[in-house]
This record gives C-alpha cells, sequence and structure tokens, in this order.
C-alpha cells in the first residue's frame, strides 16, 4: 500500500508502526521526523498548500489528512481521485481510535494496542499538582490561544494545568489584559517560535505569571509521537 501522509504527526507514526519509504510516498515539508526516513520520502507541500499535480503523479493507494490541519477545499478535490482518510483527533480518546484504526488498516492491530497502553501508562503515571490557572500561548503579534475543543487543551488538562481560556473555542486572539489572571504562561514552540526576548516582553506586562517555553509538538502531536514526551511532562510538572 502506497500512503501519502498530509499530518506530520501522523507521518511520524506510520514510521513508528514499521513502514517505510517505499510505503510512506509522500509527505509536507513539515513532517520531519524520523528523519533518516523522511528525508527519503517525497514532499507534496505544506499542510494547508498541497501539491496536488505532485500528490496525483505518485497515484497513492491512501491519503491520510486531518479535519483541523489541512484544507477543506483541497482534501474535497483529492477526495475526487482517491481514497482519503480524514483523521480528527481532539483528545486522547481521539487519538486511542486513530490508533486501533491505523492497527487495522496496516494489519498490526498489536503494535497499535502497545502504543495505547504504553501512552494510558504516560498520562496514568503522572504526578500533578492542584490546577493552576493558565494561558497556553501559540502566536505573537496578535496573542493567540487555545480553547476547550483542541488537542491542546486536552494536554494541558491530562497535566493538571487549568485553561484560563477554557470556555473559548478554537484558536482565540486575547490581550494581555485578559491573561493577567493566569499563574502560568505556557509559551510554545510552534508554530510561532516563541523566546526567551518574549518570555521577558511578557513578564513586564505580567509580573504575577510564572512564564516557561514548552516544546509544542509535546501538546500537539497526536499519535505515536505522545509516548515519547513522557519524561519531559514529568521534568516539566517537577520543575513548576
Amino acid at each position: 500500500m502506497k500512503i501519502i501522509s498530509l499530518v506530520p504527526s501522523i507521518t511520524e507514526t506510520l514510521f513508528d508502526f514499521g513502514l517505510t519509504d517505499s510505503e510512506v510516498v509522500g509527505r509536507t515539508k513539515f513532517c520531519i521526523h524520523p528523519e533518516d526516513s523522511v528525508k527519503k520520502v517525497t514532499v507534496i507541500g505544506g499542510t494547508k498548500n498541497l501539491n496536488i499535480e505532485k500528490i496525483r503523479s505518485l497515484k497513492p493507494d491512501l491519503i491520510i489528512a486531518n479535519k483541523e490541519e489541512n484544507e477543506k477545499l483541497q482534501v474535497e478535490e483529492l477526495e475526487k481521485e482517491f481514497k482519503v482518510w480524514v483523521t480528527d483527533i481532539k483528545n486522547l480518546r481521539d487519538n486511542e481510535n486513530f490508533l486501533q484504526k491505523l492497527g487495522t488498516l496496516l494489519n498490526k492491530e498489536e503494535t497499535a494496542q502497545n502504543y495505547v497502553q504504553k501512552i494510558r501508562t504516560v498520562f496514568g503515571n503522572l504526578s500533578k499538582e492542584p490546577s493552576k490557572k493558565t494561558a497556553y500561548l501559540i502566536w505573537k503579534a496578535p496573542y493567540m490561544t487555545v480553547g476547550n475543543d483542541t488537542f491542546i487543551h486536552h494536554i494541558l488538562e491530562q497535566l493538571g494545568f487549568d485553561n484560563i481560556f477554557k470556555n473559548q473555542k478554537r484558536y482565540p486572539v486575547i490581550s494581555i489584559e485578559e491573561m493577567q489572571s493566569a499563574e502560568y504562561l505556557l509559551l510554545s514552540s510552534e508554530p510561532f517560535p516563541f523566546r526567551e526576548k518574549h518570555m521577558a516582553e511578557l513578564q513586564s506586562e505580567i509580573p504575577t505569571a510564572k512564564i516557561i517555553l514548552v516544546e509544542g509538538e509535546a501538546f500537539s502531536w497526536y499519535g505515536t509521537p505522545l509516548l515519547k514526551w513522557g519524561p519531559y511532562y514529568k521534568s516539566l510538572l517537577e520543575n513548576l
């Protein structure tokens, strides 16, 4: 089976399931893991700017997309010619369902179940402090955060953080004033690459908050990549 993945975390998941570059024949430019494997795979554009002609030339048996990460019109165009699996993963339960369905599709049910159990263990073994009011920033100019219908929000909850924007949806634009109640400000490394200089800027505006740079992949990449972040979650919580 020839598969094209339009999602970075799903590309990594396919290789974690044991597929090779002869089976994963296309990826986006943002699909960077595992490095040695993906460098041999044809790039078919960005997640929201696909090269449809290049995809056609690869003649895939299956294209795996995501409702949030890919553009609806482009996905619908591909669906006219190819089998497209549009995933929609907002929480760990959705992630388990995705892994199990992928296992069935690839005849790797045991592999899928092993990942499901190990990821459950990662989150089950975390020692969580009482909830702290938290804002998680994904963008600057304007500042943007996450609402309660996102995978990032769900991971925050699993780690014991209380998202102060949990009553909002998707990725709202927010002001400095709206962040003042946060005890923690988590600045993600992606999609906007927050750095220490941004920490200093925000600290002068919100002096009572503890500001932390966090790895965006640990909060937003679903599939098998969640497993590798277990030690990171533990360290993050221990150092709060």
